[in-house]
């Protein structure tokens, strides 16, 4: 239902990834340029055949977030401390609260794969970014 890009093979462009969104596409791209000036922005194949191609924004060396296109939506996978998400979590949807509920534990915060479908969604991922980025 939600394939992402798996072909190691073949490197995608941007405008390829945001193709492959469908109509996320316009969505895809403006989470992307909206951290440009904020992050090195790569392409990568970054965990292996289940996971396929990401852009990957990096502030220095620390990962921000890794955002995989899929057939008609894509998924912001990012982690934050527990203080972070604490941070926003009452200013975000039930759909966002749900996935920080259900984190994957990870020292003193956790992994969410954030499935963006709307534009409500965009909001709430660009919130939980924002924190990341500040730190």
């Amino acid at each position: 239902m939600y394939e992402r890009m798996l072909d190691k093979n073949v490197i995608p462009s941007l405008e390829e990834m945001a193709s492959y969104c469908g109509e996320l596409s316009n969505l895809f791209l403006l989470i992307n340029k909206d951290m440009l000036d904020k992050t090195k922005q790569d392409i990568v194949f970054p965990y292996g055949n289940n996971y396929g191609w990401a852009v990957s924004h990096k502030v220095k060396s620390k990962l921000i977030c890794n955002i995989f296109p899929e057939s008609n939506a894509f998924t912001v996978m990012i982690r934050l401390t527990n203080k972070q998400f604490d941070s926003v979590y009452n200013q975000l949807s039930k759909y966002s609260q749900d996935y920080i509920d259900h984190k994957y534990p990870c020292n003193e915060g956790g992994w969410i794969h954030y499935r963006v479908l709307c534009e409500e969604h965009i909001k709430d991922i660009q919130k939980l970014i924002a924190v990341k980025i500040q730190g």
